[in-house]
């Protein structure tokens, strides 16, 4: 069952959502980060419609340069791919990737 789409959401975000909610239960804390992933991914579409309007340079008093939305686009790709990987979405055979980022060998959490 999918958890309904959040109304702010635009098409890409909306789709993103629904792709995910409907074979993944998040917790609370991974619904924010799906959110937040969404709405990182309308942002993308926005800062592509941008980039396709206006181009991938401008020019400045120093020269020609990468058009401001297109760095910012490539930023938002990062953020992306980091609250996608964080939220660790099971693979075909429901196996959620290893958790990552924690202490591990002597920092780890101490003998039960």
């Amino acid at each position: 069952m999918s958890t309904p789409t959040p109304a702010d959401l635009g098409a890409s975000g909306s789709a993103l959502w629904e792709e995910l909610t409907d074979f993944v239960v998040f917790d609370v804390h991974e619904t924010a980060l799906l959110l937040e992933a969404c709405r990182v991914r309308d942002r993308l579409d926005a800062l592509n419609a941008v980039v396709c309007a206006e181009g991938v340079t401008v020019s400045s008093p120093q020269g020609v340069k990468a058009h401001p939305a297109l760095v910012e686009a490539r930023a938002q790709g990062v953020a992306l791919s980091r609250l996608l990987a964080s939220l660790r979405i099971p693979d075909e055979n429901d196996a959620r990737p290893q958790r990552r980022g924690r202490a591990r060998g002597s920092y780890g959490l101490p003998a039960a």
